[in-house]
């Protein structure tokens, strides 16, 4: 029950990653040279594969929309971070902080399936290369992309409405660089069971499912790849596939530290290191990871950069 002189919250205080006042000019150079390189890679990788005719296809399609999500989910986040760094007062309003809120869980959720579409893609590829044309039209391509999309945020909004659901009276410290679920539910007034669990399920399944069919087409995959007589042709068939392992294990890894525990201050101060991770590194990983190991996207590159110069 709330008392009778509670007041309603009306904007929240993100304390951030650390108080120390002498770290804030460091950590705002680091992160804002991590948020550049996100953003140039994953621009950069989705018009290079929007002006290469090599690259419509769609292993690339799906690629150009999993650097489009990571790079929205990344600027959910990281603009008002940086901002923090360098504010005395470090607030965002009650509003603002539900509208990241939604946000950032219907991104994620968005990227785990995206990168799930993209396990499929490879499954199709590789064990069913005769099919692939057919089965991979450009409809189904567009089919397999919005519902990413739709399911994702239809999570975010529903996650959201739970979250409104909740009191805000007492303290209003985040202890967190953004507006996430542990740290608000340990803020909360009212009962948060509902929306604990809610956070659990939603969290568990999403992870569980997406990684099971990624890992699932990855055993078929394999499979297949082992069958291939030619050493030659199975060395093609494992690079096509090692970029996307890189970036699904990174990003899992991390979010499966994030997200099944039950939220304290010890896993609050945990998961904002692990958060890190998954919202700065592997945005800014996997342009690299996939420009670096892929012989297409290296080409599209020197193709661009050799044009660049002739005009010049």
């Amino acid at each position: 029950m709330l008392k009778k002189n509670d007041t309603v919250v009306t904007e929240f205080i993100l304390l951030g990653l650390t108080d120390r006042a002498d770290l804030q000019p460091v950590l705002f150079v680091v992160f804002l040279v991590i948020y550049l390189i996100t953003v140039i890679g994953n621009v950069s990788m989705i018009l290079l594969i929007r002006s290469d005719s090599k690259l419509h296809t769609p292993m690339y399609f799906f690629l150009s929309h999993l650097s489009f999500v990571d790079l929205c989910y990344a600027t959910s986040v990281a603009p008002q971070m940086l901002v923090h760094f360098l504010s005395k007062r470090k607030s965002i309003s009650f509003l603002g902080c539900m509208i990241q809120f939604h946000f950032f869980i219907a991104l994620v959720i968005t990227d785990y399936y995206m990168l799930t579409v993209m396990a499929y893609d490879r499954y199709m590829a590789i064990c069913k290369p005769l099919l692939y044309s057919s089965k991979m039209s450009r409809c189904v391509c567009f089919s397999l992309v919005a519902t990413p999309y739709g399911y994702g945020f239809a999570n975010g909004l529903a996650q959201t409405i739970l979250m409104l659901r909740l009191s805000f009276c007492g303290p209003n410290e985040i202890n967190h660089f953004y507006c996430a679920d542990p740290p608000l539910i340990v803020l909360a007034c009212s009962d948060t069971y509902v929306k604990e669990t809610a956070m659990f399920v939603v969290a568990g399944f999403n992870l569980t499912c997406s990684l099971a069919i990624i890992l699932i087409s990855y055993i078929f995959i394999f499979s297949a790849i082992l069958r291939i007589r030619s050493a030659e042709g199975r060395r093609k068939a494992f690079s096509t596939c090692g970029s996307h392992l890189t970036a699904v294990t990174i990003f899992y890894g991390t979010l499966f530290c994030m997200h099944l525990r039950p939220p304290s201050e010890s896993s609050v101060e945990q998961g904002k290191i692990v958060a890190v991770f998954y919202i700065f590194v592997s945005p800014m990983l996997n342009p690299l990871i996939y420009s670096l190991r892929n012989k297409d996207v290296k080409s599209a590159i020197r193709k661009v950069v050799e044009k660049k110069l002739f005009l010049k």
